[in-house]
């Protein structure tokens, strides 16, 4: 496991604070802050073989720490995943 430096948590914050969770917005799903755009749907693209670059060029309303943000918030989500075995 990694540790990170103060900078490093600090940057990540503000990052994360490019996400917004609002029930009046997609129902609640998390978006990119001051737009529409689902977190998901960044990840997807990545997934999907696109890069950053390509992304911005598709969504020209995001900048490159949005996605990074989307990235991160996905990573935040599996990191506290719970795993039950039946």
């Amino acid at each position: 496991m990694t540790h990170l430096t103060m900078i490093e948590v600090i940057e990540m914050e503000k990052l994360l604070n490019r996400i917004a969770v609002n029930p009046n917005v997609l129902v609640g799903k998390p978006v990119i802050k001051g737009t529409r755009i689902p977190v998901y749907l960044v990840v997807q693209l990545i997934a999907a073989g696109m890069n950053i670059k390509d992304v911005l060029k598709e969504y020209p309303e995001l900048k490159e720490d949005d996605v990074k943000a989307a990235l991160l918030y996905a990573s935040k989500l599996l990191e506290r995943e719970i795993t039950v075995t039946l």
